[in-house]
C-alpha cells in the first residue's frame, strides 16, 4: 500500500488517495482519504513511515508505476472533476483495472475473476 498525496482538496475534505495492489493480479484499489488519516493509521497499526525515493532500486516499482498511470489518468480528466475528483475515483479505479498490463498478459479484472469485463466500454 502506498499514499497519493498533495491532490486539491475535495468538497468532502479528501486530498489524498491511498492505493492498495495485488501483488498477484495486480489489481489496485484507490480510496480517497484526508492526508491525516494515513497518519493515524499508522498510529492505530503500531507501524512506522519509511519514506523512499523515485525509481530507487528498493523502491517497489510496481507501486510507482501504479501511481504514475493514476497521476496520468487523473490529470486527463482534472479540468472536468475541478473539486470532486473522489466522486470519479471508482471510475479510475474500474478502467485501471480494466486495462490490459503486459507484467500479466490480460487486465487484472481478468485476472482476478478469470473471466473478461462483461461492460459496454470494454
Amino acid at each position: 500500500m502506498d499514499f497519493v498525496t498533495g491532490l486539491p482538496r475535495t468538497q468532502r475534505r479528501h486530498d489524498a488517495i491511498w492505493v492498495v495492489v495485488d501483488g498477484l493480479t495486480k489489481s489496485a484499489h484507490f480510496l480517497p482519504i484526508r492526508k491525516d488519516y494515513s497518519v493515524s493509521l499508522q498510529k492505530a497499526w503500531g507501524t512506522r513511515l519509511k519514506f523512499s525515493t523515485a525509481f530507487h532500486p528498493q523502491t517497489d516499482s510496481q507501486f510507482e508505476r501504479t501511481i504514475q498511470t493514476l497521476k496520468d489518468m487523473l490529470r486527463s480528466c482534472a479540468l472536468e472533476w475541478t473539486g470532486n475528483w473522489d466522486d470519479y475515483i471508482c471510475l479510475v479505479e474500474f478502467a485501471y483495472n480494466s486495462s490490459w498490463h503486459t507484467s500479466i498478459k490480460c487486465a487484472p479484472f481478468e485476472m482476478l475473476y478469470g473471466r473478461k469485463c462483461r461492460a459496454p466500454i470494454c
